[in-house]
């Protein structure tokens, strides 16, 4: 299994590194980033965008079904769910931590909560990878 640097080293260039995804810890059944909430990643309220979220946690997942593919595959999303519960506030930082519900020989199915400083839950993301031959 790559490193958590060698991980971010690959997420840094990318979409995710544009956004200031930071990855904490990998497991193959469990992924944790934090996400500092800047005022470009916000609604005109202050509040962190609802599409964050969702880029967030698409990237979380994605990087579960990475660390679970046998040599020669990859991944894309086919379907992802999301449920708004709550905002984050500009100026402070989320954590989400994404679970392996399902970890297939074709799809990956992975949820992941985002919560405030504070602890309180944002978001509840639930998505669909589909494992491709590379």
């Amino acid at each position: 299994m790559p490193s958590i640097e060698q991980v971010q080293q690959l997420l840094d260039p990318l979409f995710p590194g544009l956004m200031g995804v930071r990855l904490v810890s990998l497991a193959p059944e469990r992924i944790v980033a934090n996400l500092a909430v800047r005022p470009d990643l916000c609604t005109a309220g202050g509040i962190m965008h609802g599409g964050a979220y969702m880029a967030f946690a698409d990237t979380l997942g994605a990087v579960g079904t990475v660390l679970n593919l046998p040599k020669g595959q990859r991944t894309t999303t086919t379907d992802s769910s999301t449920k708004f519960i709550g905002g984050a506030k500009v100026h402070t930082t989320v954590t989400g931590e994404s679970v392996a519900l399902h970890r297939g020989r074709t799809t990956m199915v992975w949820q992941t909560t985002i919560r405030s400083e504070e602890g309180k839950l944002c978001a509840v993301v639930t998505q669909t990878q589909l494992v491709l031959e590379g």
